[in-house]
């Protein structure tokens, strides 16, 4: 048997106390039971295990109720004995001490006969919320399921949504003490093989103690992606998003202890997109994402247009001469500007710091009181807080956060540009963002695909949200096996 790892009872008792220490850590649970006439330590941690189903499965095996088992007990034959006892049917055989050592560690409930037989058995039952609705993917109507921080509930609600065999979640432990479990998910006769052995050589590469961040730190391991300020890969917490985009052959990583699944490759479109466009008609699934498309472009040149009219008035058509400050101030313009920015964005951090009960009157406070004293005193022209709010709007609208926050920093580069070298800044600043936007190629990606390079067919189905009835190849990007969907 290979499962024999150590010498005896008391060698794993050693073996365990050298690890966790004796009776210094009180969810470690260290005890000698019986299974029937067979004495066995029984390893645990208390809060990752199921305490109910690990109960009923030891009471009935405390005592030994009928005489006539005792010949069934040969020492010899004990690791036999325990199969037949205790046949569980998520029982395991760890090959070494290590993995019996990380099994607990995972949550499963460790054996270790007489003999130093040493089994684990499937009692996992991770703390965490039950499957509900993300807050920042919201649908008026469709399922209001979403990931929790159950690795195991995750794959469960996927593979609800896709029935196939061919559906693989390749599990793995990355990091030194922290031992994350990541999920790799993906349809085998559909996923690229090149993108898929590119993610596994990425993960194993990863030479660190933890995963504090789950997910976004993965994100960094992978891509390295120091200080780009734009997301290379999408996040979601909908079944239904990552269940259709793993049928378009994309990938998915899952993270233990995170909500938020990830999906690669991506480009910058996949950010835009929304499950409230398929939740629609196609008609008024094209007009919502068309909208979310202008509030984008919008909430990056709207502000700077401003700014350039307002400071430079022989550019101002007469029908546009309401533009500009009109209220006098002591503060430069451009300074307002990005007071008024900073001040929105103080605004958000602190309704994430405030009590859900005290975050409306916060926003009271700041958004009504504050901005209207401000324009009285003369701090700030009642344009630029008008038009700082209609930006702030047209940013909530991006379905991407971190997208709409790397959004951000292009405006303040593009407003800097402008008040510097006037219309040429402004067009230098949309060339300079556009270039960069273009050099990128996360997983040799185009990440402007299908605008760069330029696919007509791919480009019209971005901004066009076609009937599902209609035959649509899979995105020519993720190099899928099969192209064709039906």
């Amino acid at each position: 048997m290979t499962n024999k790892i150590f010498a005896s009872i008391e060698d794993a008792k050693e073996f365990l106390y050298s690890k966790f220490g004796k009776n210094e850590s009180f969810d470690v649970c260290i005890k000698e039971v019986h299974v029937k006439d067979l004495p066995v330590l029984c390893v645990y941690i208390s809060g990752l295990v199921d305490g109910s189903t690990l109960t009923v499965q030891l009471t009935p095996l405390y005592f030994n109720s009928d005489e006539k088992q005792h010949h069934l007990l040969p020492v010899e034959k004990e690791d036999t004995y325990f199969d037949n006892i205790f046949n569980f049917y998520g029982k395991a055989e760890p090959k070494d001490k290590e993995e019996f050592l990380l099994g607990v560690l995972s949550g499963q409930v460790g054996f270790v006969t007489q003999q130093g037989y040493a089994y684990l058995t499937e009692l996992r039952n991770y703390p965490g919320r039950q499957p509900e609705e993300p807050d920042n993917e919201k649908v008026i109507r469709g399922s209001r399921d979403g990931f929790a921080e159950n690795i195991m509930v995750n794959t469960a609600l996927i593979r609800r949504r896709i029935r196939s065999p061919a559906l693989r979640f390749e599990l793995h432990k990355i990091t030194s003490n922290g031992r994350t479990d990541i999920a790799i998910a993906y349809l085998k006769d559909i996923v690229n093989d090149k993108h898929l052995n590119w993610v596994k050589q990425r993960i194993e590469e990863i030479k660190h103690d933890g995963l504090t961040m789950a997910d976004k730190t993965l994100e960094e391991w992978i891509f390295k992606q120091r200080f780009h300020p734009v997301p290379f890969v999408r996040y979601s917490e909908r079944p239904d998003i990552v269940a259709a985009h793993l049928l378009e052959g994309h990938i998915a990583i899952i993270v233990d202890t995170s909500p938020s699944v990830i999906l690669l490759p991506i480009t910058l479109f996949h950010l835009m997109q929304h499950a409230e466009e398929y939740r629609q008609s196609p008609l008024v699934g094209s007009t919502v994402r068309l909208l979310r498309y202008s509030a984008i472009i919008l909430s990056l040149t709207l502000m700077p247009i401003w700014y350039l009219l307002a400071t430079h008035e022989e550019y101002l058509p007469e029908a546009l001469d309401f533009i500009g400050a009109k209220e006098e101030s002591n503060i430069p313009l451009l300074l307002q500007v990005f007071i008024a920015d900073l001040g929105l964005e103080y605004l958000r951090i602190a309704a994430i710091h405030t009590p859900t009960p005290l975050s409306t009157a916060m926003g009271l406070v700041a958004g009504v009181i504050i901005g209207q004293i401000a324009i009285d005193v003369g701090l700030f022209s009642s344009e630029v807080v008008l038009y700082s709010a209609v930006v702030a709007i047209f940013t909530f609208a991006i379905p991407t956060f971190e997208l709409s926050v790397s959004i951000k920093y292009f405006r303040f580069i593009v407003l800097v540009l402008t008040a510097l070298f006037g219309p040429s800044g402004f067009f230098i600043g949309f060339f300079i963002i556009f270039s960069y936007f273009c050099a990128l190629r996360p997983m040799q990606i185009p990440y402007m695909w299908p605008l760069v390079p330029f696919f007509p067919k791919a480009f019209l189905r971005v901004f066009i949200r076609f009937p599902m009835s209609e035959d649509a190849l899979r995105p020519y990007i993720v190099g899928a096996k099969q192209r064709k969907r039906t």
